[in-house]
């Protein structure tokens, strides 16, 4: 028997990597708590208590943490229109700091030393996980067996942890032939690994889980995001309604979970990338982010409508630090703190309606309207002239014209050409 080593809280998932972990941290002498977070995944959370138990766990906590997902962390990344690398919502992402903070709160709680993952060696949620502990609970002490020589010898590879599974009587739902990863939450589901490790393999259709609708004629209703203020939560969907049933929800959660039914059946959402880890290696992932991606297009349709042209271009690079800091694991940084104050207060104005179709995968904009709208119908308008002179244009494109002809002139010198 191994030497005692304390108690750890394991965040756990009952998938095959944490439930090997569990009997694994087990025999290294360490007492084990299992914490299982209901972020929205599709979960039978009681078989799951049954499972981590049946394998040695001390005690098991499974809390429902679906308000604070998307109210303290789906909410933010929407309204600072958070994108990595041009096309990722971050759905993962934003996840791991959610779990992680009260992974260290029950680890306190139970006067805990340690804290363990499932997170591989490779990838970015061994980061992020870590880093957000360490920021919350700087003493506690990480155990990563993706990463520890004894661990990951021992398993090579899945074949050798599925072994272990079956030795030990461990039941798991991944079987040789459908070896990759898939990590669901309210936010999105992901899927990696695998077959997907190769970017040219094409077919993956049976990986679809959010994104069934084999009827592209099928029409749905026209959900109507009310985005604007409520309890200082400006820039946040408020309400969202059905026209075509007249039906509406208000409260976060059941905004987010509706807009998930009504853009998943319609495909919306789902992309198939490539992208950078923070560790530093290229990755290839597929992602079905159904609600984040109406609201992400709703969110920057009604900001071009209320925001000062040159506050939202500050706005577009903080957003893009933002995403980054997110995705490679800094949300509980004092910079990323920072940036979270600073786009809540841009999103001040941010209130208003916001009319969207969603079809064969594609969210349309129809209309829009706001209170606080900058869209000035006669100044625009072709037919009236309103408050604005033509003339001027004259000289505002003069001046901009000025710098254009001095370089040209400079290039002239250098070429030896000449206007003819």
């Amino acid at each position: 028997m191994a030497q005692p080593k304390g108690t750890v809280v394991l965040a756990y998932s009952g998938g095959l990597d944490t439930s090997c972990i569990l009997v694994w941290l087990k025999e290294q002498g360490y007492e084990v708590i299992a914490y299982l977070a209901n972020i929205g995944q599709k979960e039978d959370f009681e078989a799951a208590r049954k499972k981590a138990l049946a394998l040695g766990a001390k005690k098991v906590y499974i809390e429902d943490i679906s308000r604070e997902f998307v109210e303290e962390f789906i909410w933010p990344a929407v309204q600072a229109n958070a994108l990595y690398e041009d096309r990722y919502l971050l759905g993962t992402a934003l996840a791991r700091p959610c779990i992680a903070r009260r992974l260290v709160e029950i680890a306190q709680q139970e006067g805990a030393q340690h804290v363990a993952h499932g997170a591989t060696g490779k990838g970015n949620d061994q980061v992020r996980f870590e880093l957000s502990c360490y920021a919350l609970c700087p003493q506690i002490k990480v155990v990563a067996p993706w990463r520890l020589p004894e661990f990951y010898q021992r398993f090579p590879g899945r074949r050798e942890l599925m072994d272990y599974a079956k030795s030990h009587g461990i039941p798991v739902p991944v079987t040789p032939q459908t070896p990759w990863s898939m990590d669901e939450n309210l936010m999105h589901i992901s899927y990696e690994a695998g077959i997907l490790e190769n970017p040219k393999v094409i077919d993956q259709s049976c990986l679809l889980a959010a994104c069934l609708q084999p009827n592209w004629q099928f029409h749905g209703g026209l959900p109507l995001p009310r985005i604007g203020a409520a309890d200082g939560r400006w820039g946040v969907p408020v309400k969202v309604t059905n026209t075509k049933d007249g039906a509406s929800r208000s409260s976060a959660l059941e905004i987010f979970v509706y807009l998930n039914g009504v853009a998943g059946k319609h495909g919306v959402g789902r992309i198939d990338i490539v992208e950078n880890r923070f560790v530093g290696m290229k990755s290839r992932g597929i992602y079905e982010t159904p609600a984040g991606t109406i609201l992400h297009q709703a969110h920057l349709d009604i900001e071009a409508l209320t925001m000062d042209r040159e506050v939202r271009r500050i706005k577009q690079g903080l957003a893009v630090k933002f995403s980054e800091l997110v995705y490679n694991g800094f949300w509980h940084s004092p910079e990323c703190e920072f940036l979270r104050h600073c786009i809540w207060h841009s999103q001040q104005t941010v209130v208003g309606t916001v009319r969207v179709s969603v079809f064969k995968g594609q969210v349309y904009i129809l209309a829009r309207e706001s209170p606080w709208s900058l869209y000035n119908e006669e100044l625009v308008s072709m037919n009236v002239q309103g408050d604005y002179e033509p003339a001027d244009a004259t000289g505002f494109i003069n001046i901009n014209a000025l710098r254009l002809k001095e370089y040209h002139r400079l290039q002239s010198k250098v070429t030896g050409t000449q206007d003819e």
